[in-house]
């Protein structure tokens, strides 16, 4: 049985764009869809509370955002044909699998609880730091 499943993954299933999404980023995913026979794209930001399904076809991600005092989650499947793009705005340390608590929590609580990664990426360059000077060739 699980041979014919993941024959059917294989054959059926989209490729593997989004795996590298973890709990605790902020994200803006961008889906395109029509009204009135027009193409039109839409942005939704937030920060990715959970991540359910593993990374198979029917892997999902839950995005919370808070607009006009309301909280909005969204439920995407990370292989509907609809999901342009998403962009990694903001890279969090998190200490749990899933951000439910969250739900309760202000935004300022929320910065606290989450930990930016910027510093761990790109560390500061140093200042007061000589720069290497360039040999010069002689010249013949």
């Amino acid at each position: 049985m699980t041979n014919v499943t993941n024959q059917f993954i294989a054959k059926y299933a989209p490729a593997k764009r989004f795996e590298d999404i973890r709990v605790g980023w902020t994200v803006r995913v961008s889906q395109k869809f029509t009204e009135k026979g027009k193409a039109k794209s839409s942005a939704f930001e937030g920060i990715v509370i959970a991540r359910k399904h593993g990374t198979g076809p029917g892997a999902t991600i839950t995005v919370r955002k808070v607009s006009n005092g309301i909280g909005v989650e969204k439920v995407l499947p990370l292989a509907l044909p609809t999901i342009e793009k998403i962009e990694v705005i903001k890279k969090s340390r998190v200490r749990r699998a899933k951000l439910y608590y969250l739900r309760t929590k202000t935004a300022r609580e929320i910065r606290k609880k989450t930990r930016a990664l910027s510093a761990a990426i790109a560390p500061e360059p140093v200042k007061d730091a000589p720069e290497p000077e360039a040999e010069e060739a002689p010249v013949e």
